[in-house]
């Protein structure tokens, strides 16, 4: 077994959660998209890592658990990667500048939104004659 080397920043794993915590604590968009991308890095690095011991012979006896971590890791990087889609797509505003009255004023308008769209597709469904067809949005 390769002795466990002494490192001065906590190791990958540690730094993706960290990552997360910070940049939500920051409590602007912007910084909580930069450190989703930050942990995502993290994510890459453990698997550089987990990929560089599973070749290494004292490594043999746990290829599995090692596939495992990888496999893992991997799903990590695809969620943290969709969660920054998401949060470039979204039109709220950071957690910093939401007062109550914008959260509620948000929250209606998505309601909104939902209300209208059921009642549309209610209406194309109880009279297709009075609504041609329209192509897919995007």
């Amino acid at each position: 077994m390769i002795p466990a080397r002494r490192e001065s920043r906590p190791p990958c794993r540690l730094s993706i959660l960290n990552s997360i915590a910070d940049g939500a604590e920051r409590g602007t968009s912007a910084a909580l998209l930069n450190y989703r991308y930050i942990a995502r890095g993290s994510a890459g690095e453990f698997r550089s890592m987990l990929h560089f011991r599973d070749r290494l012979p004292e490594m043999a006896d746990l290829k599995s658990q090692i596939s495992n971590l990888r496999s893992q890791a991997e799903s990590c990087s695809r969620q943290l990667r969709a969660w920054a889609d998401s949060l470039q797509n979204s039109d709220l505003p950071a957690q910093r500048h939401l007062t109550v009255h914008t959260r509620q004023t948000y929250q209606q308008q998505r309601r909104a939104e939902a209300f209208w769209k059921q009642n549309e597709e209610r209406l194309r469904r109880a009279r297709p004659q009075d609504y041609p067809h329209r192509p897919a949005e995007p």
